[in-house]
């Protein structure tokens, strides 16, 4: 766990929405756990008004499930939830995609391109964090670059409560090297305004990170919901 640096009282709801988010996504809170309130508020150096703010708005965006009389837990997917979640975000990440090869400027490609060689440089050094925040930046990216509001809308909250998941989808050595290789015909296909050949490309990306997830849970080493 990374020291604790003390709220600014500006922007402090945005704040903790924003570590919490983190928290959740790099496994710190396991899914299915439940958020204890009181060490959450200690640990983050918070009341617990603005703590309770922020478990909402994470619950609203689908990482956190709120219960009764257990209280909020992290989210937990089951088999059924996961290739369902996956069908869907992969539709939208090869619409996005197809788009984005039509009407992505030149200062979108470098800016992307940019953060390719910042994800490799993470990747190299086996970064995890550091890879994926940079990775689902370039997705974020990509799918801005479509300039389809509607698009963006759908894809930000279908996207929200797989993040925990496209995290653990790395942790097998082999596969997060894959990925890789993908992100890197990713942008070779978005500099040549390949649509359909970057649709056909984060479909699969997609599917290999959904089989990713399904196989740790497989191997017991993701806890599903039963």
């Amino acid at each position: 766990m990374s020291d604790v640096v003390p709220l600014p009282r500006q922007g402090l709801h945005e704040e903790v929405v924003n570590r919490l988010r983190l928290r959740i996504v790099e496994g710190e809170i396991a899914p299915g756990a439940k958020l204890n309130e009181r060490e959450l508020s200690e640990s983050l150096q918070v009341s617990r008004t603005p703590l309770r703010e922020a478990i909402k708005m994470l619950a609203a965006e689908g990482l956190v499930e709120l219960l009764p009389n257990r209280g909020a837990v992290a989210a937990q997917l089951g088999r059924q939830d996961v290739i369902d979640a996956f069908e869907v975000i992969a539709g939208l990440e090869g619409m996005s995609g197809e788009l984005a090869a039509a009407r992505i400027t030149d200062a979108e490609l470098a800016e992307i391109r940019a953060s390719h060689y910042e994800m490799l440089a993470a990747f190299t050094r086996r970064d995890l964090p550091a890879y994926y925040r940079l990775n689902a930046h370039i997705h974020q990216s990509i799918n801005a670059a479509a300039r389809n509001p509607v698009l963006a809308q759908t894809y930000r909250t279908v996207n929200a409560r797989l993040q925990a998941l496209r995290f653990r989808s790395n942790f097998d050595e082999r596969k997060w090297g894959i990925a890789v290789q993908e992100h890197e015909q990713m942008v070779e296909k978005l500099a040549a305004r390949d649509g359909a050949g970057l649709r056909a490309l984060l479909v699969q990306h997609l599917e290999h990170k959904r089989d990713a997830v399904l196989d740790l849970m497989q191997q017991g080493q993701l806890q599903a919901k039963a």
